[in-house]
């Protein structure tokens, strides 16, 4: 499957009085771009969620490359680099959108969790088809290892 990044301009109130992208920002992009992916793949983050699976995040990083200031644009690149039973990972690239220059790497680990067990779940048994649509566009992953 063939996803298109995420571009965002950048809003003035993301900046800090240096007048470039509050830290933060990149991490809220990164949950932004998430939900963008999940939707491109007909599976958006609310019916997952009415489903009874959550993706709760068991930590985050950024490294900021280069500045990003009110009006620029960027796209986002994201993969998944690791899934298996009950956990997620995903890598993104925060790069120009006029320039291409790279602003950020991050990082996102998640795991997949029930709001009505109370705790982590196999999304391959709780959500097959999720599942599959995720594992879909990680390299490596083999259809024999998709089967339930």
């Amino acid at each position: 499957m063939d996803l298109i990044p995420y571009t965002r301009k950048v809003q003035y109130y993301e900046n800090d009085p240096m007048g470039i992208v509050h830290h933060s920002n990149y991490i809220r992009w990164f949950e932004e771009t998430r939900v963008d992916y999940m939707e491109q793949m007909g599976y958006g983050y609310r019916k997952a969620a009415e489903a009874g699976v959550d993706f709760a995040v068991l930590g985050v990083s950024c490294e900021y490359k280069s500045m990003v200031r009110f009006g620029d644009t960027v796209k986002i690149y994201m993969s998944v680099i690791a899934l298996d039973a009950t956990k997620l990972t995903i890598a993104y690239r925060v790069v120009d959108e006029e320039t291409n220059q790279l602003r950020a790497t991050g990082e996102s680990r998640h795991c997949f969790f029930s709001a009505i067990k109370k705790r982590p779940v196999p999304l391959k048994k709780e959500l097959p088809e999720l599942y599959e649509l995720i594992a879909s566009t990680v390299p490596g992953i083999s259809k024999q290892s998709m089967a339930i």
